[in-house]
């Protein structure tokens, strides 16, 4: 059967739309194994590389424009000055991101002439993984990400979100290769399933006697810094700090606090709360004429609160956090990052750290954004005990924004094989054990404190000790079977 071009494209947007389903929160499967497989069908059958491009852009336009829905609400928050760029937004974004499905498509369709799925599915791995690189990267509902929910999430732990990526393009393009080969595609499927829910069954270690004190005040965006109630959104921190009980550490989320990191009598009255316990707190601080969103650790000394450990964040988001190429270009539009209090944009920390808690051990810090890298927790000298995010995703309204990004923390967990504590100032805030389940929560737009005992690490996974290796030796090995196979 053979479409006609306009049939195939709109085809192709269809399909992108079914693989949205499939991402978190909704998590069809069935349905992005099934639209993989019509957008991969599509590409194999485009008369010219410029047709599978256009092709693998509607299909990637589908996708990003439903799953990434989401984007709009950041210009919401102060829509007098903002609002007019939403729809820019919500288009320009999926479309500048399909562009990678475009590459992957016209490549893949040129590599391999006689094994054109094989080529596509390399390919379009490889342009997935481009994006999760250049320009900063943008590694968000990855075509491996529609496992995230269901058991083959567990298969994270062996090779990572790109090794999902390229597993789960394989079986689509398997689905429809040949009869034989689609049904090797089910036997892949159920064995995938069947995999991971037996690594998900594997018992993990019993939690620490340590306890957790993590702090969601549930402040609206458009009210966190309003004079009129930036007070009382601190008060309500500070009394959930001082609730009953015996916390061995009070962890508060990012930019938690109406100050910066110097006014001291801010910081004695946190410790004053927590009653001398250690307190982790996401606030802003300046140096000079640099602002930067940082993490602190807090304790009590002689002459009241110290700051004896600071990690400033390191993977800032463009135009949320700092303006690209500076912000002199986008002055006359009255443009500048959505997220400081403080000046224009952040600047960027010196990279990658761990903060000793002593005791409670060495956590890998990461605020907001950086948790869907999962190099800011390999690239550390070290192994951390645990991994603490704190983040504010008020920014990304009620949607499907905040599922997804809980989502890629639970996932950071499974590759790791480390317990994450997610501390978010409107939810969701909640403790994820080393094998990426959630073992206590606080939903979207709660107020609370939630109490819970230290989750313990795993031994390191196969991806912790290998990271993307295997699955960069994968493509390459493929690529040179490819070209060898054109040659003859």
């Amino acid at each position: 059967m053979r479409l006609g071009v306009w049939q195939a494209r709109a085809l192709s947007v269809v399909a992108g739309l079914a693989i949205a389903l499939a991402q978190v929160p909704w998590s069809l499967l069935p349905l992005g194994l099934g639209g993989f497989a019509a957008v991969l069908w599509l590409l194999s059958q485009a008369q010219s590389w410029r047709s599978a491009a256009i092709l693998g852009w509607c299909g990637g336009f589908g996708h990003f424009l439903l799953a990434l829905h989401w984007i709009y609400h950041p210009f919401q928050v102060d829509p007098d000055r903002d609002a007019w760029m939403a729809p820019f937004a919500v288009v320009l974004l999926p479309a500048g991101l399909a562009l990678f499905w475009a590459l992957g498509g016209a490549l893949g369709w040129g590599l391999a002439p006689r094994a054109r799925l094989a080529g596509l599915v390399l390919a379009l791995t490889g342009a997935e993984a481009l994006r999760a690189h250049i320009l900063t990267g943008f590694p968000w509902v990855l075509p491996g990400h529609i496992w995230l929910g269901w058991p083959g999430e567990q298969l994270a732990a062996l090779v990572g979100a790109h090794g999902l990526t390229l597993w789960t393009l394989a079986l689509a393009a398997a689905g429809v290769a040949t009869w034989r080969m689609a049904l090797g595609a089910g036997v892949g499927v159920v064995a995938t399933l069947g995999l991971g829910a037996f690594l998900a069954a594997q018992p993990v270690p019993a939690p620490r006697d340590l306890t957790i004190r993590l702090i969601q005040p549930n402040a609206a965006q458009d009210l966190k810094w309003h004079p009129d109630h930036w007070r009382e959104f601190y008060i309500r921190q500070l009394d959930l700090t001082a609730q009953e009980g015996s916390p061995d550490l009070v962890i508060w989320p990012e930019t938690a606090v109406p100050f910066l990191l110097d006014q001291q009598v801010g910081l004695d009255q946190m410790i004053e709360a927590s009653r001398g316990v250690p307190i982790l707190v996401g606030i802003q601080r300046l140096d000079g004429l640099r602002g930067f969103n940082s993490l602190a650790l807090l304790e009590r000394g002689e002459a009241g609160a110290q700051v004896v450990a600071v990690y400033d964040k390191h993977h800032l988001v463009p135009f949320g956090e700092y303006i690209p190429f500076g912000d002199a270009m986008f002055r006359w539009l009255n443009i500048s990052a959505f997220a400081p209090s403080q000046g224009a944009g952040y600047t960027p920390g010196p990279g990658p750290a761990m903060i000793d808690l002593g005791p409670l051990g060495r956590v890998s810090a990461l605020i907001c954004y950086e948790s869907v890298f999962p190099y800011m927790i390999r690239n550390l000298s070290d192994r951390p005990d645990w991994i603490v995010q704190v983040t504010n995703d008020a920014w990304f309204g009620q949607a499907a924004g905040p599922w997804q990004h809980l989502s890629l923390a639970r996932l950071r967990a499974i590759e790791f094989g480390l317990p994450v504590l997610r501390v978010a100032n409107t939810g969701v805030t909640a403790g994820i054990d080393p094998r990426g389940r959630v073992v206590a929560a606080l939903s979207l737009g709660q107020v609370g404190a939630l109490d819970l005992a230290l989750p313990a690490a795993l031994a390191p996974t196969p991806y912790a000790r290998f990271g993307d290796w295997p699955v960069w030796f994968m493509l390459l090995s493929g690529l040179v079977v490819l070209l060898v196979r054109r040659k003859h």
